[in-house]
């Protein structure tokens, strides 16, 4: 079974010049590679597709014409090869015209990484050693109990390195049954309401959303102020024009707004951890509605509400950490559950959403619209139940 580890990292100096140096190395192979394909594309569009093996064939004579290459694990050039080829086929594949071709890669992302598939060693409780960056200090590893099969070293726009692993688990650990089965309707100011009437709150944090907020329109306001600056030297013809790097007011904005909203993200994943592992050790059977979150988010009313809730975040940790401790997760049509009446199955027709109560006209039965839903889609998943 394999797992997701993910470690906060404090390397030195001489380490983050040697990451800097590792992450422009990965983009200068894909760009290098990908003007390489396009340029066969634009001239002959029928030519046989470059496969991963012919990519990693010119990898050596890189390495020879650009020493620098030397300097990264082996293992992460391979892998740009590999996600490179993966771009092509997903262009080639896609007949909507929805998936473009292969992009350049800039220095000026804010986020930079590099994949790697060589062996990293624990090397104590706070250190691991790395394949060309030697020791380096990181968060507990206690979590790293398996063999590790792949890695993504990153540093994010806040300035922080962080490294995922993907380990290889022996066996999973099962939780002890409760017997016990559970429908679940996902909702805006409530994340979650069960058939037996429990809610779970929607994520808050408004402290630090409110000041995400606040430096988001800082950095906007300083970056449209820039952009005005430099331009006007630009059509002055000045001797020594700005450029939009020179103005260290709008990067300074950058920083405090990616520190934040980083805040905001890891508060709200810690959060839908605490309530999907709670519900996993307490019930054998989840049952949730099969939502089309993308498509509901195309209601510009709802949208803001759907994203702060993290439905779909919701539903894929409820998905692994099942699979990981032996309980099931059913998903259901999520067709009607909110208009029938789950005492008598009278069908009472579409209600608008501030229509949070109502009572069933056949049985005369009072429902709370969410709990009377999450039970109908408990009833739908009857059938699918396994026996444990």
């Amino acid at each position: 079974m394999l797992k997701g580890i993910k470690l906060k990292l404090y390397p030195n100096h001489t380490q983050q010049d040697q990451l800097a140096q590792m992450f422009g190395n990965d983009r200068f192979v894909w760009n290098r590679m990908l003007d390489m394909m396009n340029k066969r594309y634009q001239n002959n569009p029928d030519s046989k597709f470059l496969g991963k093996f012919q990519l990693d064939y010119l990898l050596k004579p890189f390495k020879k014409e650009y020493p620098f290459l030397k300097n990264s694990d082996s293992s992460s050039l391979q892998i740009v090869n590999e996600f490179l080829i993966q771009a092509w086929r997903n262009f080639f594949k896609d007949k909507t015209g929805k998936v473009g071709k292969p992009r350049f890669h800039s220095r000026k992302y804010l986020r930079q990484s590099y994949t790697g598939k060589s062996n990293i060693k624990v090397a104590g409780k706070r250190y691991l050693k790395v394949p060309k960056l030697g020791y380096i200090k990181s968060s507990k590893t206690d979590a790293i109990k398996g063999k590790i099969k792949r890695y993504t070293l990153s540093k994010e726009a806040t300035g922080n390195y962080y490294l995922a692993l993907q380990v290889e688990l022996p066996e999973a650990k099962t939780l002890p049954k409760t017997n016990k089965q559970v429908g679940i309707d996902v909702g805006v100011a409530d994340l979650a309401i069960l058939s037996n009437g429990v809610k779970y709150q929607s994520f808050n944090g408004s402290y630090f959303k409110n000041k995400a907020r606040v430096w988001q329109r800082k950095y906007s306001r300083r970056r449209h102020q820039a952009q005005v600056l430099a331009a006007q030297d630009k059509n002055r013809k000045a001797l020594f024009p700005r450029s939009l790097d020179s103005f260290n007011n709008w990067q300074k904005a950058q920083t405090i707004k990616a520190k934040y909203q980083a805040k905001v993200a890891n508060q709200r994943k810690d959060y839908l951890h605490k309530v999907t592992t709670e519900l996993v050790k307490k019930y054998d059977v989840i049952v949730i509605e099969d939502l089309k979150i993308k498509n509901l988010q195309q209601n510009h009313h709802l949208a803001k509400s759907i994203a702060n809730a993290s439905w779909r975040m919701f539903r894929t940790m409820l998905e692994y950490k099942c699979k990981w401790y032996g309980k099931q997760l059913i998903a259901v049509d999520p067709k009607n559950t909110s208009r029938i009446c789950s005492n008598c199955n009278y069908n009472s027709g579409e209600k608008t959403l501030d229509i949070r109560e109502w009572t069933c006209p056949k049985c005369g039965v009072h429902h709370d619209r969410d709990i009377n839903a999450a039970v109908n889609i408990l009833k739908k998943a009857q059938s699918q139940v396994q026996c444990f």
